[in-house]
């Protein structure tokens, strides 16, 4: 009977039976829905800002607090309707150059078998493996053309296959993201009758939404919270300073 392959792990001999008892106890904490984190950041942040920046732009002009909701609205509509569309236009690319790019992998896998194994071996190699190390396992992939397309896709061409739902489900999460966010500035003048005293209600929550969204976002792409915070805050501050001055620069000529 062949003795069992081994290997070392923290200078320890491992057996395969033995790795695999080590995973079963051992649960990773790895955040894996980056996905759907970068298509809320999309939408909520453009759903502040740019109702945000309408809604004051027509402040400036003396528009009533009711005809800047109307607007306001009408913009989230067609604002989430657009975002929406692009979120879905652009996961659907990825998939077809997913696609695309696979149909060649095989053809390529099949017509020149060869270059495509020592392609293998060149990939392994970059991550300091010898040839008499590689080889077994570029023997393996060519026993199993499953195997080896999948390795190709990831590791030479750096493609993760796209789940079949991700264009329809970015569409929605991030139409619903900017209507979520979009609302926010606009509440105000639900409620106060006078523009002015909206606005100003309208950017103190609107800035506090933005202050507390990109402390989230911070927490969640890595970066540090107050400074997310902060510049998130700053750029909608900018963008609905920027349309009020318009306004008012376009209401005295």
């Amino acid at each position: 009977m062949a003795p069992e392959e081994s290997w070392e792990v923290n200078g320890t001999s491992t057996t395969p039976s033995t790795a695999e008892k080590l995973l079963v106890h051992h649960k990773e904490n790895h955040f894996t829905a980056g996905e759907v984190v970068r298509d809320v950041i999309l939408g909520v942040s453009d759903g502040l800002t740019v109702p945000f920046a309408l809604a004051a732009g027509l402040s400036g002009a003396n528009a009533p607090s009711s005809l800047i909701l109307t607007a306001g609205l009408a913009e989230v509509a067609a604002g989430a309707i657009s975002m929406g569309l692009g979120g879905y236009l652009a996961a659907k690319s990825e998939a077809d150059h997913y696609m695309r790019e696979l149909k060649r992998e095989q053809e390529e896998i099949v017509t020149v078998p060869d270059i495509e194994a020592a392609e293998i071996g060149e990939i392994l190699a970059q991550y300091g493996l010898e040839p008499h190390e590689y080889s077994p396992v570029v023997n393996a992939l060519r026993n199993n053309p499953q195997a080896w397309l999948d390795f190709m896709m990831k590791f030479e061409l750096g493609l993760e296959k796209p789940d079949p739902k991700r264009a329809l489900q970015s569409a929605l999460t991030i139409a619903l993201s900017y209507v979520v966010g979009g609302l926010v500035p606009l509440l105000p003048y639900v409620f106060i009758p006078i523009a002015q005293k909206a606005m100003l209600t309208s950017i103190g929550v609107t800035l506090a939404a933005l202050l507390f969204f990109g402390y989230v976002k911070g927490q969640f792409t890595g970066n540090y919270p107050l400074s997310s915070a902060v510049q998130t805050a700053f750029i909608g501050a900018l963008a609905s300073a920027a349309a009020y001055a318009m306004a008012k620069v376009i209401q005295s000529t």
